[in-house]
């Protein structure tokens, strides 16, 4: 597990606050992009929503691959394949 970054930041009039340099580099984060926050128990978690919406799809799709006869990724990878050169085609 890697060291916690502790840094301060004050709610402004507006709601808003200021992320650390630090936190931002880690969250991956830069002007405009979008972050998604998430209480649970008392705490606030911080992610890059692309990051959380990524997790999301996966967790959603979890199982899928199998339950469709796919047995391998390279499987997977050549069906995905298959199908773009179809649709290329039309």
């Amino acid at each position: 597990m890697s060291t916690p970054i502790i840094e301060g930041a004050k709610v402004m009039s507006k709601g808003q606050i200021t992320l650390p340099k630090d936190i931002r580099e880690k969250l991956g984060v830069g002007p405009g992009d979008r972050l998604v926050l998430v209480w649970d128990d008392g705490q606030v978690v911080m992610m890059n929503a692309a990051l959380f919406a990524l997790k999301e799809v996966q967790a959603a799709m979890r199982g899928a691959a199998e339950e469709a006869g796919f047995e391998s990724e390279d499987d997977l990878a050549g069906y995905i394949s298959d199908m773009r050169a179809e649709s290329r085609a039309r």
